[in-house]
């Protein structure tokens, strides 16, 4: 009886060559663009507010850097960002979603259109960009990768963090959805990085950050040090992982 034929295993994604990164003119945004450029990528990088930090990467780096003043919930304005990169930098194979606010109330003082406000920016905006970008992949016959900034908030509780950790655990779920669904044509990641000394964890106060600190074993806080390593093997490493969140917190968490 002859052998029934194999199937053929899919190649390899290969290593992202533009990665598009929202919320990239600050913070940890700001540090994974900055990172991505000095390994040789090109990357479009937006956000409401183009600062001074960004508009030099882009005086360093005029051609592989393109960036431009855009709000993640007008979905018009990003649509046309991402025909502007393909048109400056060439098709888009990567996307870092990073844009998010945060919050600084208790869940029963937060205003309807607070939480409506965190909702949209959070969750439901980052997922629309991800599906604009993934068509146009797709399209094209791309491979590509995917990595979504979530938070340790997602998987613990923390008072005054309620629609934030909402919205997080949303993305979280939304990566493990998007690896199954894309079929390992397209690598979907998350990472959950611990408590930064940032204004994002100002609403916790010191007395709970240094809490954080007492019980974590590596002794500190996240740093954006800690997680720019871990997106750079996302998108350009190839390691088989797919459909995971990555806690970066020194344990903090366990």
């Amino acid at each position: 009886m002859s052998e029934a034929p194999r199937s053929e295993a899919p190649s390899a994604v290969p290593p992202a060559s533009v990665v598009l990164v929202s919320g990239g003119s600050r913070g940890l945004g700001l540090a994974i663009v900055t990172d991505l450029l000095a390994a040789g990528l090109k990357v479009a990088a937006f956000a409401r507010t183009v600062t001074p930090e960004l508009t030099a990467l882009g005086e360093k780096y005029p051609d592989h850097l393109h960036y431009g003043s855009v709000d993640v919930n007008d979905s018009a304005a990003g649509q046309a960002f991402v025909r502007d990169v393909e048109n400056a930098l060439g098709p888009i194979d990567a996307l870092v979603n990073n844009a998010a606010i945060g919050q600084d109330s208790l869940h029963v003082h937060t205003s309807a259109e607070h939480l409506a406000e965190i909702i949209q920016t959070n969750l439901t905006s980052p997922l629309i960009l991800t599906r604009f970008v993934l068509r146009r992949m797709l399209a094209k016959g791309l491979k590509g990768r995917i990595v979504n900034i979530t938070s340790i908030c997602a998987q613990r509780g923390y008072p005054g963090l309620v629609a934030y950790s909402a919205t997080k655990g949303g993305m979280d779920a939304a990566t493990r959805s998007l690896a199954r669904e894309l079929g390992g044509r397209i690598l979907a990641n998350a990472v959950a990085p611990g408590f930064f000394a940032s204004e994002m964890s100002a609403v916790l106060g010191q007395t709970q950050l240094d809490q954080i600190v007492r019980r974590t074993p590596t002794g500190h806080l996240t740093e954006p040090e800690d997680v720019l390593p871990v997106v750079r093997m996302l998108l350009l490493e190839n390691t088989n992982l797919n459909g995971q969140v990555l806690v970066i917190d020194g344990a903090a968490s366990i």
